[in-house]
């Protein structure tokens, strides 16, 4: 849009005649007439005039006149030049917000996408511990390993005969032997002990096998995304600023 289209347009918001719109800005209807079909130009007095008289900043009313226009036709009124500079400031404000959050899209994207690979917020690892039973007050932390050396021992020294080694490890394999097993997403370290019934129990760890849970292939997915809009930010706001370059 021109500067005699962007005139003629607000004639027409205010509803009124040429003739009208003249008095009220102060300017001749023959020098709007000029004026509305580009042939003549405001100078720099009579565009402040002109501004005075819609009532409008000149900001307000060069937004929406073609830079091409703002740049050739009417760069020698100061208020136009003052415009354009804080036109292009803004728009290189823009640029760098464009910037700034694409690279902060794409590093967060990127953190997130590692966070889900390195287990970060969740184990991407089940660990698997097991107890053989419950361990009373008194006996030995590995009296489940030891028992039946222990029997033999007694054996060997005559304290107990075969067959009562034999009665005294099945009852103790029947009524002690209680193994469980449980998986966990953390690790415990090699064992850890729980309080039980009459004792505690005493679990170790016997494996881990790689297990990626739902909350890091979320956070994987998400990352994904975010990082790839990050890419789209940068390839949208070079593309703005080739396009503007052209235009200039």
């Amino acid at each position: 849009m021109n500067f005699g289209e962007k005139l003629k347009q607000v004639r027409a918001e205010r509803g009124q005649t040429q003739p009208q719109f003249a008095e009220a800005i102060g300017i001749e209807q023959s020098y709007l007439s000029k004026l509305e079909n580009d042939k003549s130009i405001p100078s720099a007095d009579m565009f402040a005039t002109i501004m005075s008289g819609l009532g409008m900043d000149a900001a307000s009313f060069l937004k929406d006149v073609d830079q091409e226009v703002r740049d050739t036709v009417l760069r020698h009124i100061p208020a136009v030049s003052q415009f354009n500079t804080q036109a292009v400031a803004v728009q290189v404000h823009n640029y760098k917000r464009w910037l700034y959050g694409s690279a902060l899209a794409w590093v967060i994207g990127f953190a997130l996408m590692l966070a889900a690979s390195d287990g970060v917020f969740f184990s991407n690892k089940i660990y698997r511990y097991v107890s053989p039973g419950v361990i009373l007050a008194g006996e030995a932390e590995n009296i489940f390993e030891k028992h039946e050396e222990i029997l033999k021992l007694r054996q060997a020294a005559k304290i107990i005969s075969p067959e009562e080694f034999a009665e005294q490890l099945a009852h103790f394999q029947a009524t002690r032997a209680r193994p469980i097993s449980v998986e966990l997403r953390e690790n415990r370290g090699s064992f850890y002990k729980e309080a039980a019934e009459n004792g505690q129990r005493r679990f170790e760890l016997v494996g881990a096998e790689y297990a990626k849970p739902a909350g890091n292939r979320i956070l994987h997915y998400l990352g994904a995304t975010i990082f790839v809009c990050g890419i789209i930010g940068l390839f949208i706001e070079w593309r703005l600023r080739r396009l503007k370059n052209k235009r200039t």
